[in-house]
């Protein structure tokens, strides 16, 4: 089984750090291949940077169609892109946040967010009421620590997460935390034993949530909302990622791009792994 984890912004080292704990939860046989757009921000801090990060997340998923994966993790708290990557893969496509306050919601009857900066405390609401989450999620608090910060040498971020969570836990009723930033991954034993009680990182609940979901032979459906993106030419600078359209300097030549359906025809890409559908 090959999962590919994208981190949508290009901080490589956020990625490294990602992948590191992927692979220490995933079974043996599981494959986790850690990447970064190689265009978009280099942090994810609102709306702006999602918004610029998620080409670059979806041409990572389609060049994992082709290269066979098997499902993907997106691995930043805003869930950027989800729906449109479900669009391209035939895999599971988990997001993060998705994972993370799922996980949450089964571990403890409530759960407070601990992220990074004020101003994502609103994409995070938005979120956990996207998912059905708001009868679970007590709060979103908000360390005021830059992305790039957290795994600095000396930062304060570990300390100033866990204080945050310990607020969590007297002042909003909280029982369990969920981290709000990817970047806090490899925080997470360290403050769950600080705090003992459940603390959740959407990397690694979203890397074991896709290997289930293969291992039971699940992928995503292919009718209605998450059907493949009908073909059409875009303009400008968005021509390489037209849907099943060939455009010079598009990221495949001579065929169609993968994942992508063409008007007329029924044809689907052969799964990278035997499927029951999709």
């Amino acid at each position: 089984m090959r999962i590919k984890l994208i981190n949508p912004n290009t901080t490589q080292r956020m990625t490294a750090a990602m992948g590191q704990c992927a692979r220490a939860v995933v079974a043996a046989g599981t494959e986790v291949v850690a990447v970064s757009p190689t265009m978009g921000p280099p942090s994810i801090e609102g709306y702006y940077d999602e918004a610029l990060a998620t080409p670059g997340l979806l041409a990572e998923v389609e060049a994992g169609e082709r290269e066979g994966f098997d499902g993907y993790v997106i691995a930043c708290f805003g869930d950027p892109g989800l729906y449109a990557a479900r669009e391209l893969a035939r895999g599971p496509v988990i997001g993060i946040a998705e994972a993370a306050m799922h996980a949450a919601s089964v571990l403890a009857p409530g759960f407070s967010v601990v992220t990074t900066l004020s101003r994502t405390r609103a994409m995070a609401w938005h979120l956990a009421e996207r998912y059905g989450m708001t009868r679970f999620c007590r709060n979103v608090r908000a360390i005021d620590v830059a992305v790039l910060e957290l795994d600095e040498p000396g930062s304060a971020a570990r300390r100033a997460i866990v204080e945050e969570c310990r607020h969590a836990l007297e002042e909003d009723g909280a029982d369990a935390i969920v981290l709000g930033c990817a970047g806090m991954t490899s925080l997470c034993a360290q403050v769950e034993d600080a705090l003992a009680v459940p603390v959740v990182d959407g990397v690694t609940a979203a890397v074991k949530w896709v290997e289930a979901l293969v291992a039971l032979r699940l992928a995503t459906a292919k009718r209605g909302d998450f059907a493949r993106p009908l073909a059409k030419r875009y303009d400008g600078d968005f021509a390489r990622f037209s849907p099943g359209v060939d455009t010079p300097g598009a990221a495949t030549s001579g065929a169609a791009t993968p994942g992508v359906a063409t008007p007329g025809s029924t044809d689907s890409p052969p799964p990278a792994r035997p499927l029951r559908y999709g």
